[in-house]
């Protein structure tokens, strides 16, 4: 049997997000995917820019992917890292800030959020935030 992320969990993550991103004056997008990087749900605020669309999912699939979370992985995917060009594998990947595995109330990983359309550190705490981790 699969564990995934239930629809409930999605939206309850999606709208945190948005909520968090409208009271800090950003417009992003938030993707959420289930444990193998698949989508579950996405929201593009309005004014949103394109770009962040790829992005966010991106960073959602990157957490999923490697069952963490995206900064983490970019702490070794520089030039001279262990993981360097790990960007350039499983159809593309990003390692800065904005992608966090998500837990169930058991502490198990069911899915991962990628937020886009801040600033790296902002994509980093609405995501956190969205998660409910702070």
């Amino acid at each position: 049997m699969f564990d995934s992320i239930t629809d409930t969990h999605v939206q309850a993550v999606i709208n945190r997000a948005c909520e968090r991103a409208a009271e800090q004056g950003f417009a992003i997008s938030v993707a959420v995917t289930d444990t193998s990087g698949l989508l579950k749900g996405f929201v593009r605020m309005e004014n949103a820019v394109p770009g962040t669309i790829d992005v966010a999912t991106k960073k959602a699939r990157t957490a999923a992917l490697f069952r963490a979370d995206s900064n983490a992985l970019g702490a070794e995917a520089h030039p001279g890292g262990s993981i360097y060009t790990i960007e350039n594998t499983n159809g593309g990947l990003i390692s800065f800030g904005g992608g966090l595995v998500l837990h169930d109330e058991n502490e198990k990983i069911v899915g991962a959020v990628g937020v886009a359309g801040a600033t790296v550190e902002d994509d980093q705490t609405i995501a956190l935030y969205a998660a409910g981790r702070i």
